[in-house]
């Protein structure tokens, strides 16, 4: 079946004084339909958090250059952006003299699968025709909390500790790095990576009827105004990537063929 790309990546400083978010959406310069989205959470004081996670962007760029699928898994691309971007943030604690952490997640598109890993509370959403499929689970001491049954969903939202993380990248400790993958792209399907300062905002359902009802770019323009409304002048910086997966019409015999909308990629499944 084939299918047609609709991305949009946003931002927005929120209220804090610094952006120390860093996203991005990166074509393989070679292979045609191979795509990786990038969300970073950088934190370390001021300009730390900033460095690391653009040593996250970075990173992740370098390796999507020298991937080649015919020699390559795609986890073994996840990790390799994972373990590098901790080894040189690690590294920058020493040239900079700071003390820079970053959450990071990362999804790699191909033609037929997608395929991604996170560390830290930065989250991956896999949606079909707005239902919830897939949701990492946050590396964070509520996130903890909540997979012990000790407090629920909606008690993480206001639980005091929300922002303490078990793990990150530039940390002392070897990061936890979570992969999961889909193996079976279809239409309908849609992937929106993002920070904590914007799904702290929402619930997994009305993200989904987002997703599933307007655009990508009207889908994260809404997002953005919503969670800046409900951030009440106390909003984090914000960061997202959204990739919705629509189904390609085919042109009838002796009709125009149908024109692709600006800004899309046509990827075929199947």
């Amino acid at each position: 079946m084939p299918l047609q790309l609709d991305v949009c990546v946003s931002q927005h400083i929120g209220d804090r004084h610094e952006q120390q978010d860093r996203v991005a959406l990166l074509p393989h310069p070679r292979l045609r339909g191979v795509v990786l989205a990038v969300v970073a959470d950088g934190m370390g004081g001021h300009e730390g958090g900033a460095l690391a996670a653009e040593q996250v962007i970075h990173t992740a760029r370098q390796c999507l250059e020298g991937y080649s699928p015919s020699e390559d898994t795609p986890e073994e691309l996840l990790r390799m952006i994972f373990d590098e971007a901790h080894t040189l943030i690690r590294a920058g604690r020493f040239i900079n003299e700071k003390d820079p952490h970053s959450t990071g997640v990362v999804l790699l598109l191909e033609p037929t699968r997608a395929t991604w890993a996170h560390c830290g509370d930065s989250r991956l959403y896999w949606f079909r025709n707005g239902q919830l499929q897939q949701r990492t689970d946050d590396h964070s001491y509520v996130g903890q909390l909540v997979r012990d049954g000790k407090i629920s969903e909606e008690e993480a939202s206001f639980h005091p500790n929300r922002n303490v993380l078990l793990t990150a990248l530039g940390g002392r400790e070897t990061p936890l790095v979570d992969i999961g993958h889909n193996d079976a792209l279809a239409a309908g399907d849609a992937f929106l990576v993002c920070s904590d300062g914007l799904w702290g905002y929402f619930a997994d359902a009305e993200l989904g009827g987002l997703v599933a009802t307007q655009s990508a770019r009207e889908a994260a323009e809404e997002m953005m105004r919503r969670a800046r409304s409900r951030g009440r002048g106390e909003g984090d910086n914000l960061s997202l990537a959204l990739v919705r997966l629509n189904e390609i019409p085919v042109a009838k015999p002796g009709l125009a063929s149908v024109r692709r909308p600006v800004g899309s990629t046509p990827v075929t499944s199947g």
